[in-house]
């Protein structure tokens, strides 16, 4: 509920009801509440180039981009729950989910079809060859990992070379 409250209040004070669905949980209203919408807000550093490349990946792929540079990046992964283990670059927040680093934009749209009961889905550290970390023809191999708020972490979609 703590991390919900938090992302609410990053995401300019969205209101989730808790009793707009008799037996469902704040978790699945706050998806529900957003279920359709392609809007995804991101949190970046102003000194990264990488970051505003993804920004442009996801614009690319028809997401409607809401950017916000910020010098605090630690801080806001932390009001937002992303465990440190999963950390990358920048962080977004969509349809309830939390999406860190180069995350292709694909996965992100799999992710709201599915809507799986999991807290978001990382690209961790930075690979070579992911969406924004571009450079020439390398590719290296990366998971796209998916996590919950009790640290289980699982594996969403693998590219080993695409």
């Amino acid at each position: 509920m703590k991390k919900l409250a938090v992302i609410a209040s990053l995401l300019g004070g969205l209101i989730l009801s808790t009793s707009s669905q008799a037996g469902g949980s704040v978790w699945d209203e706050a998806k529900v509440a957003h279920q359709g919408t392609k809007e995804i807000k991101v949190y970046y550093s102003p000194k990264c180039g990488c970051c505003k490349d993804w920004l442009a990946h996801l614009d690319k792929h028809g997401f409607k981009v809401i950017g916000e540079q910020r010098n605090d990046m630690n801080a806001v992964k932390q009001q937002l729950g992303l465990p440190a283990k999963v950390a990358s670059c920048h962080t977004a927040v969509i349809d309830g989910y939390l999406i860190e680093g180069h995350v292709p934009a694909d996965d992100i749209k799999r992710l709201l079809k599915q809507r799986p009961q999991i807290t978001g889905l990382s690209v961790p550290q930075m690979p070579v060859g992911t969406p924004g970390m571009e450079m020439g023809e390398r590719k290296d191999p990366f998971a796209v990992v998916s996590f919950d708020e009790a640290g289980n972490i699982g594996v969403f979609n693998q590219y080993w070379s695409y």
